[in-house]
């Protein structure tokens, strides 16, 4: 099968989950999305199970894409599905000033640039919840950011053990849903109306000293 074709529709695939949620991905709506002849997504995906497995499948390929980016490190950079795409060896800010810096552009970047990527990957987490081999395929993805977060925090020279990764990582993946919604009052009250200053605080809280 024409290889760049398949890649074409996988990306419709991922489109129509973040236009239009699980409910709207269908083969008519991937083949409109690609805009192909009625039929093409069937034929390369004949399941809906399969358009799933497909949408899936891109957004890991997006994601070691990015990680990839993010191993020649600047705020530039989109995240993976997650918050943030695992660095390669040697990748990360240099100090908690910078670390703070490239999270923040990261947020940013899953309610812009980054945001059909974010929704079609929320939208397979749901999916994942009743097929258990969906959920497999996404595991290493999410688990990912865990390990990227832990990296990053050493290379900017703050403690990293595992309490502090997982608050970080969860902190900043519960951060998603509200910026993609973008409701004022809930940005306001989460201090997500201010990404810069969101994640200097939540850095100082994850890695203030241990009190005895």
């Amino acid at each position: 099968m024409n290889q760049d074709r398949r890649n074409r529709l996988r990306d419709a695939a991922i489109a129509v989950l973040a236009r239009e949620g699980g409910r709207g991905l269908t083969h008519r709506a991937v083949d409109a999305a690609a805009a192909v002849p009625t039929g093409t997504a069937k034929n390369y995906f004949p399941t809906r199970d399969a358009l799933l497995r497909a949408a899936a499948e891109r957004c890991a390929e997006r994601y070691h894409a990015l990680a990839e980016a993010l191993a020649d490190p600047g705020p530039e950079h989109g995240a993976g599905p997650g918050v943030v795409a695992e660095p390669g060896p040697g990748a990360g800010p240099a100090d908690a000033a910078l670390l703070a810096a490239l999270l923040a552009a990261l947020l940013r970047d899953t309610a812009g640039s980054g945001r059909t990527r974010v929704l079609a990957y929320l939208e397979l987490q749901a999916e994942a919840a009743r097929r258990p081999w969906l959920a497999e395929l996404l595991d290493p993805v999410a688990a990912a950011d865990f390990a990227a977060h832990a990296h990053l925090l050493r290379a900017a020279g703050l403690p990293a053990g595992p309490a502090r990764v997982r608050a970080l990582t969860l902190a900043l993946h519960g951060a998603i849903p509200h910026l993609l919604t973008g409701a004022p009052a809930t940005l306001a009250a989460a201090g997500l109306d201010d990404l810069d200053r969101f994640t200097r605080e939540l850095l100082a809280v994850v890695c203030e000293e241990e009190t005895r």
